[in-house]
């Protein structure tokens, strides 16, 4: 046991594995919550089943982080997918392989998890602070507003674990950064990530198929060749599919003003068999009848060919085909970041050391979605919040104990 304190601001799953880690090592560790509740967004994501990890090959899940995969390296080969299953296992959750790879608890939601983890939490010591809203720093330390009033805490080293700036009503609203750029500390601007985009639908296609999902295509962008589902919403698209391609059509969009984003309806279909087919319909049949026979494509897949094509009819063979095999949707922009599954953005890597402690702010660390990285939905967000927590928490262990070996 020892007489270090620390506060942990943010009660997500980052800052949660933190309080975990820390705590096993004796330290007096207070977590600092600002909404009622802890972990909300972690809750709300696992109401249709909570997605922790992902059970490909390891090589290739530490690729899905993009850029920020050499920064996040080391914290997730400290805590893999083989350990996130491990440590829902020790909380009393099973866990099973879907038939996308994904890995979920058999019991399908997040809440026995969440109770189960803050339980053992409360039980090796973890002080949780709910409803304290930190408001910046202080000459003293940092200062929270809370129902008894204003309080300011001190500690001897600190751990922000706020998250980034999607759902902001669930307690992510990305209040610190200009308290941070206050102190010196860069952070690239948030945006959106696994987002939805917009499209300009007509009322007549909005209103016959918005939440229709389109199944067993494959979507091409700068992102590759992916194969899936998507739903068409009020706005445009969203779903599995359109956010695994939304990092690139995002910054597309971003840079040119326009991104390439190609709907293969027909995956099964070679492009010169749906020439052949499509040529030997009888031309007085309807044009939905000849797409039908040649082509097997109808409801809302025939219906996004001729919303997007209005003179689909006219086209011969060669060119139905052509788009039937590369249906350019005609993007506008991302959804708003307040409706995205998570963001991009947030500290730059450079700010901090291998401690994820802050550069020139002694003893003040920070984990999670603050930092700038991002990554495709599939239990690698999860993933990497955890990893982080873990990883963060072992930084303290070393500055406070100097102990190289935490």
């Amino acid at each position: 046991m020892t007489n270090k304190t620390v506060a942990i601001i943010g009660g997500g799953p980052a800052g949660l594995m933190a309080a975990d880690r820390l705590s096993r090592a004796g330290f007096t560790v207070t977590i600092y919550e600002a909404m009622p509740t802890l972990a909300r967004k972690f809750l709300l994501a696992g109401k249709s089943g909570l997605n922790i990890t992902h059970s490909e090959e390891y090589a290739r899940f530490s690729s899905r982080f993009g850029e920020a995969g050499s920064h996040l390296k080391a914290a997730l080969d400290d805590f893999t997918p083989d350990d996130v299953r491990a440590w829902a296992a020790d909380l009393g959750t099973e866990t099973f392989i879907g038939s996308s790879g994904r890995v979920f608890p058999k019991a399908m939601k997040a809440s026995p998890l969440l109770r189960a983890w803050i339980k053992a939490l409360q039980d090796q010591g973890v002080m949780i602070r709910t409803r304290h809203r930190w408001t910046g720093f202080s000459e003293n330390g940092y200062r929270f507003t809370t129902p008894d009033g204003d309080v300011t805490v001190m500690a001897d080293a600190v751990i922000l674990a706020l998250g980034g700036a999607s759902w902001p009503r669930l307690g992510s609203d990305a209040a610190w950064v200009p308290w941070l750029r206050d102190i010196g500390v860069a952070a690239t601007d948030f945006k959106p990530a696994n987002c939805g985009f917009d499209v300009t639908w007509s009322d007549m296609f909005r209103d016959r198929f918005a939440g229709e999902p389109v199944k067993s295509v494959v979507a091409r962008s700068a992102a590759g060749e992916i194969q899936g589902e998507f739903v068409i919403s009020r706005h445009g698209i969203e779903g599995s599919l359109v956010y695994a391609h939304a990092a690139a059509l995002r910054d597309d969009l971003h840079h040119h003003g326009k991104a390439e984003f190609l709907l293969d309806l027909a995956p099964g279909k070679r492009l010169e068999k749906l020439v052949d087919d499509l040529a030997r319909q009888p031309t007085k049949a309807s044009f939905s009848t000849r797409l039908r026979k040649a082509t097997s494509l109808e409801g809302v897949k025939a219906a996004l060919l001729r919303e997007i094509v209005p003179d689909i009819a006219s086209r011969d063979a060669a060119s139905l085909a052509g788009l039937i095999k590369a249906l350019p949707v005609p993007l506008l922009r991302p959804r708003p970041l307040a409706e995205a599954i998570s963001s991009a953005g947030g500290i730059d890597w450079s700010g901090i050391d291998r401690s994820y402690m802050l550069l020139g702010r002694p003893g003040l660390f920070v984990a999670g979605e603050m930092l700038d990285w991002e990554a495709p939905t599939g239990g690698y967000l999860l993933t990497a919040c955890l990893a982080t927590g873990r990883a963060v928490a072992v930084g303290v262990i070393r500055w406070l104990t100097d102990d190289a070996d935490a």
